[in-house]
């Protein structure tokens, strides 16, 4: 939902369904802390900044289904009113190289002037979700340590 008419401004829309929206998450707990599952939500925190519903223009870092990559999404404000064209997705693969998936979302907030306040948030959204798809090792053995290794020894 972002706003579609031109005399109704985004300020409007998130004074309008800041208090209550279906991405909205609120926790009694620490303080009534409150929290968003926008998609296009870099950072989860409920705000005007990192609302994607809202702005015409935002940014949202997902992984890819099986663990096999990053999907970058950007809303097309010219296409606001086409939902099939409003969306651009690029998606990285796990076996491309992590700086160069870094660079390319700093190109696509950045360097095209497309939300460069968010360029933080993109990239360690990324590499978040990057390193949770990284494979885990298996721990080595644990080796016995003081009076256990001299028994073992003593057993030889």
């Amino acid at each position: 939902m972002s706003t579609s008419y031109d005399n109704v401004s985004a300020d409007l829309v998130w004074e309008l369904t800041r208090s209550q929206n279906a991405f909205l998450v609120k926790r009694t707990q620490a303080g009534g802390v409150q929290f968003s599952s926008d998609p296009f939500n870099l950072t989860n925190k409920h705000s005007r900044k990192y609302a994607g519903f809202v702005n015409d223009t935002a940014i949202g870092v997902t992984a890819a289904p099986e663990d096999s990559g990053i999907i970058v999404k950007t809303k097309n404000p010219e296409n606001i009113n086409k939902p099939a064209e409003a969306i651009n997705a690029t998606t990285f693969k796990t076996t491309y190289p992590i700086r160069k998936t870094y660079t390319k979302i700093v190109d696509e907030t950045t360097k095209k002037g497309y939300r460069s306040d968010l360029r933080a948030e993109a990239v360690a959204r990324a590499s978040a979700i990057k390193f949770s798809q990284r494979s885990k090792k298996d721990l080595p053995a644990k080796k016995p340590r003081g009076s256990k290794k001299a028994e073992k020894n003593q057993e030889q």
